[in-house]
């Protein structure tokens, strides 16, 4: 029986996994796999927690749903009952612009308004910075098919202002990216298509807006899908039904997988050793990569320099979110919106807040707490990261009094820190992953998924991942490996 050995158990390897368990069931030729991740964590990232009743998430707290993976993949797995929306009765962003919290004017998609008079009557925005945003509707496309930063683009297309109070903050910050250095063809490639096939960014978002079907309620009167998603358990719970779909047997916790060999297999084709920590080496006929680049740089240094050097001009960023629970009577406002999001001009240590309890049901004990959630580092200010417990805490008391006027002790706080974990699709991303799938292409029987790679949200990891172990059965079942 052929097998496959996955490095790495985040929600990318989980779901190669799972694929390749899936497909082999399916046809003739079985093909073994296993599981390998030195965490004693199925999920990387998917990461929740319950303290004294308050349910905190480590890492992403919700998923976009017009990408379908984690749609598709929760039917499969029957966990669709256990999707959760997000609360749209409060729904709507503020940005922290001169010091004071501005609504987001109703209408604005992504960083483009959609209305006018909302738009026209927001302060958030100078009336010159409105009329630059406005040109983009007569400015020629840009002709070529070069790439720019993400910051070039807004700011030839919408304006510094723009710019600066609403993409770098709202679509930056998905990444923890510096929009000065993020590749848009890598990380917002969307963007550019809508340029080249309306020739307006203002005119493509109102043919979305047109396109959209109107909001399916549930029998419950809650629309069924909103545009961020989540589960009522947290996002571990997805990690978590993965885990139990697969067979245990197949999964290896707490070892490190610490070299691996090619070989030449029985039939003269390509196989490999892996060495993992603490138990005996694993013969394969394919490995799949589901780990940060720098990761799986140092596996491959021996597989293949080329490859090595190019996952390693990935740079990864350090951040930190912390959430923080506060008795509401101790809350000198209306939490009746999703939180407020903080531009880099404003110079605050901290870089955003989700109001979680308003946010998502089920994330506190009861009525009489709230739970905020904020998050420090990213591109700009990695060290901040680094801080320890009393430190961090005092920086964002500090910076919650400044903005909010929050005074009071929390009830707790829970800090979790992703250091050089969060991979920057920086200039020339596409032309490192271009030349390492050409070298992945000729180094038959090895692949690579995860976030690094090929996009960061949970669903381009699941695709990714996905993608990956269907490529593993057509080489395998092809009569190559």
């Amino acid at each position: 029986m052929k097998k496959v050995v996955i490095v790495g158990a985040g929600v990318a390897g989980l779901s190669a996994a799972f694929n390749i368990q899936e497909k082999s069931k399916q046809n003739g030729q079985k093909v073994d796999y296993l599981l390998v991740e030195k965490d004693r964590h199925l999920g990387g990232k998917l990461i929740t927690e319950k303290l004294e009743g308050f349910l905190i998430e480590g890492g992403p707290d919700c998923f976009v749903s017009e990408k379908p993976a984690v749609l598709q993949l929760s039917a499969q797995l029957g966990i669709k009952d256990r999707l959760l929306t997000s609360n749209e009765d409060n729904k709507g962003t503020f940005v922290l612009s001169g010091g004071k919290l501005h609504k987001l004017p109703e209408g604005l998609m992504l960083m483009v308004p959609t209305k006018i008079l909302p738009f026209a009557l927001s302060p958030l925005i100078s009336w010159p910075g409105k009329l630059r945003m406005g040109l983009d509707l007569i400015l020629p496309k840009k002709e070529g098919d070069f790439d720019e930063t993400l910051a070039g683009f807004v700011n030839r297309r919408l304006g510094r202002e723009a710019l600066d109070k609403i993409a770098a903050p709202l679509i930056g910050g998905i990444h923890g990216g510096d929009p000065e250095t993020m590749s848009l063809k890598a990380s917002f490639p969307r963007f550019l298509q809508m340029e080249q096939n309306y020739g307006s960014m203002i005119r493509a978002m109102l043919a979305a807006r047109a396109k959209m079907p109107p909001a399916q309620p549930s029998s419950a009167g809650k629309p069924k899908h909103t545009y961020f998603m989540t589960f009522i358990n947290g996002m571990e719970e997805l990690a978590q039904t993965l885990g139990k779909r697969l067979d245990r047997n197949k999964i290896m916790l707490g070892k490190q997988v610490t070299r691996i060999e090619r070989r030449t297999g029985p039939e003269g084709n390509p196989a490999y050793t892996v060495h993992i920590s603490g138990t005996d080496p694993v013969e394969a006929d394919a490995v799949i990569l589901a780990a940060p680049a720098p990761n799986a740089a140092e596996l491959v240094e021996n597989l293949d320099a080329g490859i090595a050097e190019n996952l390693r001009g990935i740079p990864m960023g350090s951040s930190a979110n912390i959430s923080v629970a506060y008795r509401k009577e101790d809350i000198p406002f209306n939490l009746n919106t999703f939180g407020f999001v903080i531009p880099a001009i404003e110079q605050r240590k901290i870089n955003a807040v989700t109001y979680t309890s308003t946010k998502w049901d089920f994330r506190i004990p009861d009525d009489k707490y709230v739970l905020l959630r904020t998050f420090v580092g990213g591109a700009k200010n990695q060290e901040l990261a680094s801080l320890d417990d009393r430190e961090l805490m005092g920086l964002v008391r500090r910076e919650f009094n400044g903005i909010l006027g929050i005074t009071a002790e929390p009830v707790l706080f829970k800090i979790h820190r992703w250091i050089k974990a969060r991979p920057q699709y920086t200039m020339g991303h596409l032309d490192r992953m271009a030349a390492i799938e050409s070298r992945l292409d000729q180094s038959l029987g090895l692949y690579i998924a995860g976030g690094s790679y090929r996009g960061i949200g949970v669903p381009d990891c699941i695709t990714d991942g996905l993608k990956a172990a269907e490529k593993v059965m057509d080489y395998l079942h092809s009569g190559s490996g």
